[in-house]
């Protein structure tokens, strides 16, 4: 899956900007990302939201365990990899039909947190239980929210086009061509929401995240860690 954001979505984040600033590298801009995307993956399909947002998806080669999925609900975009292990329970806790998918589910949390404020982001990823990444595009308040499970099972990346794009994704060799090195693994337990003003952990939401400049011989310029934690954000 492949999410791109324009800078009027959302601030490239600093650390990343910096990351590539260190060792500039290629790096190929949103729209060359997302065609890539729909080139090498058999099946794919790409969506453009408005003027500042791209996204795709494909099933070719996804596991049987952690499927992906896609779904768009009163101008909420989602894109979700993996699998719940209580979403039986959400689903009734949410008030949805048995026949409410994962992705489903995600975009009912996210709208039960922007219209119940104040509803803190983490207690909405913090009651998920599974593997999962996820990507939701809210075009009624441009709003962007992204999230990982704990474990980091379902690997999530992100990074810095040439055009100054915002890119989520979950193949880091296509951000790597992509991004050269304003790229970094997404940190596993985290959620990124711009109307938060950025990255938090959902697991230790006092705990400040900072990043570790990468050595030059590995591929992210920067490696996102959670003050406190010894989980590494780019450990896959």
């Amino acid at each position: 899956m492949l999410g791109v954001f324009s800078s009027s979505i959302v601030s490239p984040p600093e650390e990343l900007v910096a990351a590539g600033s260190r060792t500039p590298s290629p790096k190929i801009t949103a729209t060359a990302l997302v065609n890539r995307f729909v080139e090498t993956n058999e099946s794919a399909v790409s969506l453009q939201v408005g003027d500042n947002v791209q996204l795709a998806y494909t099933h070719h080669k996804e596991s049987p365990l952690l499927p992906r999925s896609f779904a768009v609900k009163d101008e909420i975009f989602c894109l979700f990899e993996g699998a719940l292990d209580n979403l039986g329970s959400l689903r009734q806790q949410y008030g949805l039909a048995k026949s409410a998918n994962e992705v489903i589910l995600v975009i009912e949390a996210y709208k039960a947190l922007r219209d119940r404020a104040p509803y803190p982001p983490n207690h909405v990823v913090g009651h998920l239980s599974g593997n999962f990444a996820f990507v939701v595009f809210d075009k009624s308040t441009s709003t962007l929210f992204v999230a990982s499970d704990q474990y980091g099972k379902v690997p999530l990346y992100w990074g810095i086009t040439a055009d100054g794009y915002v890119a989520f994704a979950n193949d880091a060799d296509l951000l790597k061509g992509a991004c050269g090195k304003s790229l970094a693994s997404f940190p596993q337990g985290c959620f990124f929401s711009t109307a938060v003003g950025g990255l938090r952990s959902y697991e230790n939401p006092k705990h400040k995240i900072t990043a570790v400049p990468a050595a030059d011989e590995e591929i992210w310029g920067a490696t996102f860690k959670v003050e406190g934690s010894a989980v590494f954000a780019a450990t896959e």
